[in-house]
Parts: C-alpha cells; structure tokens; sequence
C-alpha cells in the first residue's frame, strides 16, 4: 500500500514516525479518526518549536494503509522500518493487526505504542510494545461491573445475561472478561455466542437472543455489525438494554446510523472525551466531531512518545525503549487517560487505565460510570 509523508515545513532535522491504520475496508473510519487525533498532536507539537531534547526536530508522520488484513499491515510496518528510518510506530487500531505489525517492531527493536485492547498484545513478553489502554479482558470485565452497579442504581436485579462478540483477537479476549464478571456476581450466561468479522445476517443472533430469556447483551462489535445488531433488536422490539463493547458503539457513526434508536445505549469505552474537554475541544474543533476514544489514545501514543524522546534527548531505540519503562507521563495529552497519567509496566500496559461507561444522550456521550468521574446519572433504559 502507498506511504503518505506529512512533512513539516521547517528545515532542519526530522523525526520519522510510522503510523499504520486502517484507512480503506470495513475499518477504515476508525483508522480516519485515529490518524486525525495523531496528525492533530504532530501539528501542535511542531507549531510549538518542535522535538525541544533534539534541538527542536520536527514530527515527520509516515502514514500507511493497513487495509483491515493482518498480513498487509505486517508488510506495510516492514517497509516503514526497512525503508522510511522511523523511530516508532503507532497503530493499528484493530488487534488483529497490531499483533501482527507487533511481531515486526519486536524482530526489528522499534517500539510500537497502541492503544488496541487485546490480551495478547502485551502478554508475549515482548519488550517493544507499549499499549496506552487497559487491556481487553479488564475492559469486559469493566462492562459487566458498570452495567450491573447502573442495573442495581435503578433498582435493577440482573439475572440471565447475553454475551455476543466477533470472533478476533479483540472480541473474544473482552468477552473473557465478561464472563469474569458475570460469574464474579453469580449471573446466568444464557447466551454466548461469537459472530465472523465482517457478518451480513444477525438474524440467528437476534433470534437466539430473543428465545434466551435475557434481561441484557453485550455486544463486542466494531460499526457495522453494531448497526445491524441494534437494528434488528429494536425492528423485533426486544427491548432489553445493550451495553457495547466500546469499537462500533462509540463514534459519531452509530447515532448517524441509528439515529433515535441509538439514544439511552451504554458502551463501555478505555477513555471519553467529556473528561478532558481542554484538551480534546481542540479536536472538535478541528475536525467537527467529539474525539472519539481511538482518536484521543492515539494523540496520548504520540505525545508520550515525544515525551520519551525529550526524557532521553534521543530516538535511538534502547534509550527510547527505557524512557518509556521507566517515566511517568503526567503532562500533556496523558492527562486525557482515565488515571490521569501512564505509566507502562514491564509488559508495556499502561497500569493506570481505567474504563469508563459512556451512554448515548442527545448525539453525544456522556460519562456515567464509575461514580467518581460520572458527568451524570445512567439511565437504564430499554
């Protein structure tokens, strides 16, 4: 696939980053609004006098399209790293890829900051990856706490729940934290079912999710199988509530696609743009939508990237690799995390990520869990 340089105008000395997304196929919005939140950090940070610990080097952002398949986004990385001199690579979005991109930074020594959600990612003992979320058996685990303390505020019991997913690296590690969280609190899975990425027909799913008895479903989507699965729940009135899996449920898209259906559904998400409104404003501003959680982590893998570099006034990758084990990113765009800040352990996880629950509330979303950092009340609504 092409490479696209965005070059600073300034002369002097560059600093290449690598950023591989999703920019064409099924993926390709989240790819979008994740390269906007990084191009926007890029720009404030050259317009600001650029890298200040490499006597101000600018941010050259080398962008290739990983199409949503494992096998391109790998090749693509490769050429990024073999022929483009980047000091990091940021992406991919989706699991999938950033495994598969990851098994060439670690061959290679680069660094790779993600904010994908899978287990996987930082559970292979690689020392090159570095992911700004929690990671995904927490944040389904997170789903299922939120939904059942939102259940209970509105004088709910919950009983007999559903669990449907995609069944990639994503899906099917959030949907082990589910079941964590359910058999923590001693509920029913009366449905769990996994789905091919990429399905056309929910019409079985929604079926069997009629005949389960269920009193709520998760479902761990990205945005077209979430339009169908919500669409056809609502079109066969099964009016229990839904509460998303972050992905498909969480960008503007959703409520475009769904409009009046999409109000009053709950999502659980890594971060949410109503907590940091200094900051991600300038992104509204700017693109003229809210930013988007995969648009906010990337500007966070950016910016605490650039921080590494001002720690170790270098981009050699061993002096780049320590700064960001051992710092604790508390300025800038890090703050924008639900901790406030990111600290990577030995694996690479950012161990102060904290998931939130957002719900849908008049075409924005609001902050709703946990009570500490809630904007509002959730309402449980069907």
């Amino acid at each position: 696939m092409p490479l696209v340089q965005h070059r600073a105008e300034a002369q002097g000395r560059t600093v290449n980053v690598g950023v591989v997304l999703p920019l064409s196929g099924a993926n390709a919005q989240f790819g979008i609004n994740s390269r906007n939140g990084i191009q926007l950090v890029a720009d404030e940070i050259n317009a600001a006098g650029g890298i200040k610990g490499l006597g101000g080097a600018r941010l050259n952002l080398v962008i290739a399209d990983s199409t949503s398949t494992p096998t391109t986004a790998a090749n693509v990385a490769q050429r990024l790293v073999t022929q483009n001199d980047v000091v990091a690579i940021l992406g991919a979005f989706a699991s999938s890829l950033t495994i598969a991109i990851s098994e060439v930074t670690e061959r290679r020594g680069v660094p790779l900051l993600t904010m994908s959600f899978s287990d996987q990612i930082t559970g292979r003992g690689f020392e090159n990856i570095f992911q700004v979320v929690a990671k995904a058996s927490v944040i389904g685990k997170a789903q299922f706490d939120g939904t059942l303390a939102v259940a209970q505020a509105a004088g709910q019991k919950l009983e007999r729940v559903a669990i449907m997913y995609e069944d990639t690296a994503y899906g099917t590690s959030q949907a082990t934290g589910l079941r964590d969280g359910a058999k923590a609190a001693g509920v029913q899975i009366v449905m769990d079912d996994a789905y091919p990425l990429g399905i056309t027909d929910v019409t079985p799913l929604i079926n069997k999710l009629r005949a389960s008895g269920a009193q709520a479903v998760f479902p761990v989507s990205y945005l077209n199988d979430s339009l169908q699965i919500i669409r056809s729940m609502r079109q066969q009135r099964i009016d229990i509530p839904a509460i998303g899996g972050a992905a498909g449920y969480v960008i503007p898209d959703f409520e475009k696609g769904l409009g009046e259906h999409a109000e009053g559904v709950l999502s659980i998400s890594p971060a949410n743009y109503d907590l940091a409104p200094d900051l991600t404003e300038r992104f509204r501003k700017r693109f003229g939508y809210f930013m988007v959680h995969e648009a906010l982590e990337h500007a966070v893998c950016l910016d605490v990237l650039v921080q590494a570099i001002e720690q170790a006034k270098s981009t050699q990758a061993d002096a780049l690799r320590k700064a960001l084990h051992d710092t604790r990113f508390e300025g800038g765009w890090a703050k924008a995390m639900t901790g406030g800040a990111v600290k990577f352990d030995k694996s690479g996880l950012n161990t102060l990520s904290v998931p939130v629950m957002v719900q849908w509330r008049n075409k924005e979303l609001v902050t709703v869990w946990p009570s500490d950092v809630a904007r509002t009340k959730a309402v449980w609504k069907v």
